[in-house]
């Protein structure tokens, strides 16, 4: 049956002027924008390294952009902090605080301390033999204003065309060691290495193939959490790939499991081919490449997501700028009621709310509930949300959501699975930015992202 319910709205009137371009959602000034990169907290301030274009806004001459930010919501862009050289491009990698002066890079007589960029040199295609990628280092020592390639660059190189995305952290206390989880990206291997100084690299282990392998893996990240309510900890391994995503194009996995310091064990594998039965980080068309930050003073998982699909991605109605980051979700664990791990994410918001608006219900999903919302402004074009209480999913359908024909791959109708602790209830938030939508379900254990490209602003939900 069809019921109505209550719906609660915070946010500042919009103005009725339309925009595309999102308030909290970060987006490059005047440039290209995927994968985030370097995600790091220093100093109180947050850093954000993202994948740009400097020169145009589609693909190509791939550098490391830079933004900084106090809150996780309002983003300064700095200058660009690795570009493109006629070498190579810099691809997809991470960031450190090397307080341990590891790497040798800081005079710490000077009380210098050395941010260090590990980010996959891309040799740019020549008709001399294969564009290798391989793992190379920058460095900081002026808190990431400016930053320098290291000398003996690159510091590991295994001659692969597809070897990419590390990601780096600390295991261990003062007696640890550096690991690198980065991909082999055909094969649909995740490689763990391990160094004492960043410079130096040993393979440890690999994991995978597993779960989704319809398209090539990326930009890996692996961390611990403690599950809620409990004094046990289990690390995540977080994987993207491109295309066999669950709503199509490109999309992220995860698995929890144990780590060692150097071999990754998933608690879970399972031969079912249905994508439903693997665990996604969102189940929206446009949520990519989401990697967490590093050295949180406050010990959260924060995590960040590029907020397209490498469908359409370089098609999208936007100017003069492209793409758009997500939201920064916190990330915790629990144990549902089937014994598995599951993440639950929940969006970092801005306290004056601006034009950002945040909609939340709770609507019923029992056997016999069909609930529709219309996420809207003026006009007929809107992005529906389905909760199907006897199918026991929910929906975003976009079809009619403003302009989506500008690639055939575009609308779409994106599904998931109603968590069976929910029961016969089932809480919505929703959170609209300009040209991005943000659904979180069932206190965050479910998500969608989904861009939409209406004439008129979206400021209203209604019971359809």
């Amino acid at each position: 049956m069809t019921t109505s319910f209550p719906i609660t709205a915070a946010g500042s009137a919009i103005d009725s002027t339309p925009t595309l371009r999102p308030s909290a959602h970060f987006t490059a000034e005047r440039a290209w924008l995927n994968d985030p990169n370097g995600l790091i907290q220093y100093k109180g301030v947050y850093h954000l390294f993202f994948q740009t274009n400097p020169h145009g806004t589609t693909w190509g001459d791939i550098s490391w952009g830079h933004a900084t930010s106090t809150d996780l919501v309002t983003w300064t862009e700095q200058d660009v902090a690795i570009p493109c050289t006629p070498e190579e491009m810099a691809f997809s990698g991470s960031a450190v605080v090397d307080s341990r002066n590891t790497a040798g890079f800081a005079d710490q007589e000077r009380g210098e301390t050395a941010l260090v960029a590990i980010y996959t040199s891309a040799q740019r295609a020549t008709g001399d033999g294969p564009a290798i990628q391989s793992q190379s280092l920058a460095f900081s020592l002026d808190d990431g204003a400016t930053w320098s390639r290291y000398a003996g660059n690159p510091v590991l190189d295994i001659g692969s065309e597809e070897f990419r995305d590390p990601k780096v952290f600390w295991y261990g206390g003062d007696d640890g060691h550096w690991v690198m989880v980065l991909v082999e990206a055909v094969e649909r291997t995740v490689a763990v290495y391990t160094s004492p100084d960043l410079i130096n690299w040993t393979l440890a282990s690999r994991f995978g193939p597993a779960h989704a392998v319809g398209g090539v893996w990326e930009c890996p990240d692996l961390f611990p959490l403690i599950v809620e309510g409990t004094g046990e900890t289990r690390w995540v391994l977080v994987v993207s790939l491109n295309p066999g995503g669950i709503a199509g194009g490109s999309g992220a996995q995860y698995f929890v499991g144990d780590f060692d310091g150097r071999t990754f064990v998933a608690e879970r594998l399972t031969d079912s081919p249905h994508l439903t039965d693997y665990d996604w980080l969102d189940y929206g068309r446009d949520y990519y490449a989401a990697v967490s930050f590093d050295n949180v003073a406050d010990g959260r998982r924060l995590m960040v997501g590029w907020a397209s699909n490498w469908q359409y991605a370089n098609e999208t109605p936007t100017a003069p700028w492209r793409s758009a980051m997500s939201l920064v979700r916190e990330v915790t664990l629990v144990r549902s009621g089937d014994g598995r791990h599951r993440l639950v994410q929940r969006a970092v918001l801005p306290a004056d709310r601006g034009a950002v608006r945040v909609f939340e219900t709770t609507v019923p999903c029992g056997p016999d509930d069909l609930t529709t919302l219309a996420v809207h402004g003026e006009g007929d074009e809107r992005l529906l949300v389905i909760v199907d209480g006897r199918e026991r999913t929910i929906s975003c359908d976009r079809t009619v959501s403003g302009d989506t024909g500008f690639h055939p791959d575009f609308p779409s109708v994106d599904r998931a699975p109603i968590p069976e602790e929910c029961g016969d209830q089932l809480d919505l938030q929703i959170i609209v930015d300009a040209m991005i939508v943000e659904v979180f379900a069932a206190g965050g254990l479910v998500t969608f992202t989904e861009q939409v490209f209406p004439r008129s602003n979206y400021d209203r939900v209604s019971s359809v």
